[in-house]
Protein backbone atom coordinates (compact mmCIF):
# COMPACT_ATOMS: atom_id res chain seq x y z
CA UNK A 1 0.00 0.00 0.00
CA UNK A 2 0.52 3.83 -0.93
CA UNK A 3 3.17 5.28 2.40
CA UNK A 4 0.53 7.75 1.99
CA UNK A 5 -2.74 5.78 2.29
CA UNK A 6 -3.61 4.95 5.90
CA UNK A 7 -7.04 3.74 5.28
CA UNK A 8 -8.12 0.99 2.13
CA UNK A 9 -11.38 -0.99 1.97
CA UNK A 10 -12.06 -3.20 -0.58
CA UNK A 11 -15.51 -4.57 -1.12
CA UNK A 12 -16.83 -4.30 2.60
CA UNK A 13 -19.52 -5.79 3.52
CA UNK A 14 -21.21 -5.96 6.92
CA UNK A 15 -23.90 -7.66 8.06
CA UNK A 16 -25.61 -8.42 11.27
CA UNK A 17 -27.83 -11.10 12.67
CA UNK A 18 -31.48 -10.04 13.55
CA UNK A 19 -33.77 -12.16 14.54
CA UNK A 20 -33.89 -15.16 12.43
CA UNK A 21 -32.28 -13.15 9.45
CA UNK A 22 -30.08 -10.92 8.56
CA UNK A 23 -29.51 -7.15 7.71
CA UNK A 24 -26.73 -5.92 5.88
CA UNK A 25 -25.58 -2.75 7.15
CA UNK A 26 -22.49 -2.38 4.27
CA UNK A 27 -22.74 -3.25 0.72
CA UNK A 28 -19.60 -3.58 -1.18
CA UNK A 29 -17.43 -0.17 -0.09
CA UNK A 30 -14.09 0.41 -1.51
CA UNK A 31 -12.62 3.67 -0.39
CA UNK A 32 -9.22 4.88 0.45
CA UNK A 33 -7.99 7.63 2.80
CA UNK A 34 -4.59 9.38 2.58
CA UNK A 35 -2.61 11.09 5.32
CA UNK A 36 -3.83 14.16 6.14
CA UNK A 37 -7.63 13.95 5.14
CA UNK A 38 -10.49 15.68 6.45
CA UNK A 39 -12.88 13.61 5.48
CA UNK A 40 -16.86 13.01 6.47
CA UNK A 41 -18.98 10.21 6.17
CA UNK A 42 -22.54 12.02 5.40
CA UNK A 43 -26.38 10.49 5.15
CA UNK A 44 -29.05 10.10 7.12
CA UNK A 45 -29.46 7.62 10.19
CA UNK A 46 -29.20 4.12 9.30
CA UNK A 47 -27.36 4.63 6.48
CA UNK A 48 -24.13 2.86 7.86
CA UNK A 49 -21.47 5.86 8.45
CA UNK A 50 -21.12 4.94 12.23
CA UNK A 51 -20.68 0.98 11.15
CA UNK A 52 -18.01 2.15 8.57
CA UNK A 53 -16.53 4.01 11.63
CA UNK A 54 -16.74 1.48 13.79
CA UNK A 55 -15.11 -1.08 11.20
CA UNK A 56 -12.11 1.81 10.33
CA UNK A 57 -11.42 1.92 14.08
CA UNK A 58 -11.16 -1.45 14.63
CA UNK A 59 -13.86 -1.70 17.08
CA UNK A 60 -15.68 -4.18 14.56
CA UNK A 61 -14.73 -6.30 11.52
CA UNK A 62 -16.18 -6.88 8.23
CA UNK A 63 -18.24 -9.75 7.46
CA UNK A 64 -16.69 -9.92 3.87
CA UNK A 65 -14.06 -7.96 2.18
CA UNK A 66 -10.68 -6.52 3.44
CA UNK A 67 -9.78 -3.38 5.50
CA UNK A 68 -6.16 -2.16 5.88
CA UNK A 69 -5.81 0.42 8.64
CA UNK A 70 -2.26 1.77 8.70
CA UNK A 71 -0.68 -1.13 7.31
CA UNK A 72 -2.91 -3.63 8.98
CA UNK A 73 -5.49 -5.79 7.82
CA UNK A 74 -8.56 -5.56 10.29
CA UNK A 75 -9.95 -9.36 9.92
CA UNK A 76 -6.29 -10.52 10.97
CA UNK A 77 -5.79 -8.40 14.33
CA UNK A 78 -6.45 -10.29 17.89
CA UNK A 79 -8.13 -8.51 20.34
CA UNK A 80 -4.62 -7.67 21.62
CA UNK A 81 -3.26 -6.16 18.58
CA UNK A 82 -6.41 -4.09 17.55
CA UNK A 83 -5.94 -2.33 21.11
CA UNK A 84 -2.83 -1.80 20.73
CA UNK A 85 -3.49 -0.26 17.22
CA UNK A 86 -5.96 2.20 18.69
CA UNK A 87 -3.74 2.97 21.84
CA UNK A 88 -1.08 4.42 19.70
CA UNK A 89 -2.56 5.08 16.19
CA UNK A 90 -5.76 5.92 16.49
CA UNK A 91 -8.23 8.79 18.48
CA UNK A 92 -11.82 8.75 19.06
CA UNK A 93 -14.16 11.43 19.41
CA UNK A 94 -17.67 10.84 20.47
CA UNK A 95 -21.08 12.83 20.42
CA UNK A 96 -20.88 12.07 24.22
CA UNK A 97 -17.72 12.84 25.27
CA UNK A 98 -17.18 9.76 27.42
CA UNK A 99 -15.36 11.69 30.16
CA UNK A 100 -14.51 9.99 33.25
CA UNK A 101 -16.94 11.77 35.60
CA UNK A 102 -14.39 11.08 38.82
CA UNK A 103 -11.25 12.48 36.68
CA UNK A 104 -10.68 16.16 36.28
CA UNK A 105 -9.84 17.60 32.96
CA UNK A 106 -6.09 16.41 33.18
CA UNK A 107 -6.78 12.93 34.20
CA UNK A 108 -8.86 12.45 31.81
CA UNK A 109 -6.64 13.26 29.37
CA UNK A 110 -3.89 11.47 30.85
CA UNK A 111 -5.51 8.86 30.68
CA UNK A 112 -4.98 7.99 27.08
CA UNK A 113 -0.94 7.85 27.49
CA UNK A 114 -1.16 5.57 30.68
CA UNK A 115 -2.05 3.03 28.57
CA UNK A 116 1.37 3.73 26.61
CA UNK A 117 3.27 3.80 29.60
CA UNK A 118 5.33 6.75 29.36
CA UNK A 119 6.92 8.41 32.03
CA UNK A 120 4.79 10.95 34.26
CA UNK A 121 7.01 13.91 32.77
CA UNK A 122 6.59 12.66 28.95
CA UNK A 123 2.84 12.00 30.02
CA UNK A 124 2.78 16.34 31.60
CA UNK A 125 4.37 18.00 28.79
CA UNK A 126 1.66 15.67 26.71
CA UNK A 127 -1.35 16.44 28.51
CA UNK A 128 -0.28 20.33 29.00
CA UNK A 129 0.46 20.95 25.35
CA UNK A 130 -3.04 19.35 24.61
CA UNK A 131 -4.56 21.68 26.75
CA UNK A 132 -3.20 24.73 24.68
CA UNK A 133 -4.29 23.10 22.15
CA UNK A 134 -7.91 23.62 22.91
CA UNK A 135 -7.33 26.75 24.77
CA UNK A 136 -8.01 24.78 28.47
CA UNK A 137 -5.44 25.26 30.53
CA UNK A 138 -7.27 27.11 32.80
CA UNK A 139 -9.40 24.47 33.51
CA UNK A 140 -7.49 21.07 33.99
CA UNK A 141 -8.53 20.54 37.79
CA UNK A 142 -12.06 20.95 36.40
CA UNK A 143 -14.41 18.00 36.77
CA UNK A 144 -16.37 17.60 33.65
CA UNK A 145 -19.73 18.44 35.57
CA UNK A 146 -18.01 21.78 35.27
CA UNK A 147 -18.16 22.37 32.34
CA UNK A 148 -20.03 23.33 29.19
CA UNK A 149 -20.74 21.05 26.70
CA UNK A 150 -18.71 22.80 24.74
CA UNK A 151 -15.63 22.30 27.10
CA UNK A 152 -16.14 18.65 27.50
CA UNK A 153 -15.75 18.13 23.93
CA UNK A 154 -12.88 20.34 23.50
CA UNK A 155 -11.45 18.07 26.62
CA UNK A 156 -12.51 15.00 24.29
CA UNK A 157 -10.53 16.67 21.47
CA UNK A 158 -7.81 16.77 23.40
CA UNK A 159 -7.80 13.70 24.58
CA UNK A 160 -8.08 12.20 21.33
CA UNK A 161 -4.73 14.19 20.32
CA UNK A 162 -2.31 14.19 23.06
CA UNK A 163 -0.61 10.84 21.83
CA UNK A 164 -0.38 12.69 18.37
CA UNK A 165 -2.46 9.61 16.18
CA UNK A 166 -2.32 9.51 12.80
CA UNK A 167 -5.73 8.95 12.68
CA UNK A 168 -8.85 10.46 14.43
CA UNK A 169 -12.17 9.24 14.47
CA UNK A 170 -15.10 11.68 15.29
CA UNK A 171 -18.79 10.23 15.32
CA UNK A 172 -20.89 13.08 15.63
CA UNK A 173 -19.11 15.05 17.51
CA UNK A 174 -21.31 18.32 17.10
CA UNK A 175 -24.27 16.41 17.73
CA UNK A 176 -24.87 18.04 21.30
CA UNK A 177 -23.29 21.16 20.90
CA UNK A 178 -25.23 24.80 19.46
CA UNK A 179 -24.32 26.21 15.98
CA UNK A 180 -21.61 28.76 17.64
CA UNK A 181 -19.68 25.63 19.56
CA UNK A 182 -20.17 23.11 16.73
CA UNK A 183 -18.07 25.72 14.74
CA UNK A 184 -15.59 26.10 16.97
CA UNK A 185 -15.05 22.87 17.86
CA UNK A 186 -14.62 22.16 13.77
CA UNK A 187 -12.26 24.55 13.98
CA UNK A 188 -10.24 23.47 16.35
CA UNK A 189 -10.38 19.94 14.74
CA UNK A 190 -9.39 21.73 11.07
CA UNK A 191 -6.30 23.41 12.57
CA UNK A 192 -4.80 20.45 14.12
CA UNK A 193 -5.72 18.56 10.63
CA UNK A 194 -3.44 21.21 9.28
CA UNK A 195 -0.35 21.35 12.15
CA UNK A 196 -0.32 17.88 12.78
CA UNK A 197 -0.92 16.12 8.86
CA UNK A 198 -3.79 13.64 10.98
CA UNK A 199 -6.11 12.24 8.94
CA UNK A 200 -9.50 13.30 10.49
CA UNK A 201 -13.37 11.27 9.30
CA UNK A 202 -16.20 12.29 10.75
CA UNK A 203 -19.51 10.47 10.44
CA UNK A 204 -22.25 13.46 10.93
CA UNK A 205 -25.17 14.84 8.80
CA UNK A 206 -24.80 18.21 10.19
CA UNK A 207 -24.32 20.78 7.64
CA UNK A 208 -22.05 22.98 10.00
CA UNK A 209 -19.60 20.28 9.93
CA UNK A 210 -19.90 19.96 6.30
CA UNK A 211 -19.00 23.14 5.78
CA UNK A 212 -15.45 22.34 6.55
CA UNK A 213 -14.72 19.03 4.89
CA UNK A 214 -12.30 18.53 2.12
CA UNK A 215 -14.12 15.37 1.29
CA UNK A 216 -17.27 14.41 1.45
CA UNK A 217 -18.44 10.56 1.02
CA UNK A 218 -21.87 10.16 1.15
CA UNK A 219 -23.96 6.76 2.36
CA UNK A 220 -27.57 5.77 1.52
CA UNK A 221 -28.42 2.15 2.74
CA UNK A 222 -24.92 0.80 3.58
CA UNK A 223 -24.01 1.93 -0.45
CA UNK A 224 -21.55 4.72 -1.61
CA UNK A 225 -23.77 7.38 -3.26
CA UNK A 226 -21.07 10.06 -3.78
CA UNK A 227 -17.28 10.54 -3.26
CA UNK A 228 -16.54 14.44 -3.86
CA UNK A 229 -13.38 16.41 -3.20
CA UNK A 230 -13.81 19.79 -2.16
CA UNK A 231 -11.69 22.11 -3.70
CA UNK A 232 -10.18 25.65 -2.16
CA UNK A 233 -10.92 24.74 1.41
Amino acid sequence: MDDSVIIKTDLLTKRFHVGTGEFTALHHISLTFRRGEFAGLVGPSGSGKTTLLNIIGTLDSPTEGDVEVIGHSVSGLTHQQAANLRNHNIGFIFQTYNLLPVYNVYENIEFALLLQNRSSGERKKAVMEALEWVGLTDKLNSRPSQLSGGECQRVAIARAMVKRPLLVLADEPSANLDAKNSHNIVQTMKILNKELNTTFIFATHDEKVMLYLDRIITLNDGVVEEDKMILNR
